[in-house]
């Protein structure tokens, strides 16, 4: 069972309780460690802008808002052999285990690794309740 660090918690600031309890149970189910990447959680506007001009996201934070400026997402990488890991199989199996989380709690989330025009696999938005 795997939990959270201080600093991945740290992240989820801000993000609505919802998504933050999908990501509890999460962690605690998941057969992949898991954590927050800076910038993975609630966004302000500075901080938008500053990844689309770095090309780290499509949104541009004021014509194209992002679901992470709401409180409505979360980023999250896996942790495999003492460090990050970026790698399509990890993030599927951690996408997995947000999706049982959720169901388990009567929510709906969409992964980004399931878009149609582009992929966003280390991606997770909170959809709302069943």
């Amino acid at each position: 069972m795997y939990s959270f660090s201080e600093k991945s918690k740290q992240r989820m600031s801000g993000v609505r309780k919802e998504l933050r309890d999908i990501a509890d149970l999460a962690i605690q189910i998941s057969i992949i460690d898991f954590g927050i990447p800076e910038y993975g959680g609630r966004r302000f506007l500075e901080e938008q802008e500053r990844l689309f001009k770095a090309g780290l996201s499509k949104a541009d934070g004021i014509n194209n808002r992002s679901e992470h400026q709401s409180g409505n997402a979360l980023d999250f990488y896996a942790y495999v052999d003492g460090k990050a890991s970026w790698d399509e199989g990890h993030l599927a199996l951690v996408a997995c285990a947000f999706y049982e989380a959720a169901a388990r709690l009567g929510y709906l989330i969409q992964w980004g690794g399931l878009w149609k025009s582009f992929k966003d696999m280390p991606h997770v938005t909170f959809k709302g309740e069943y």
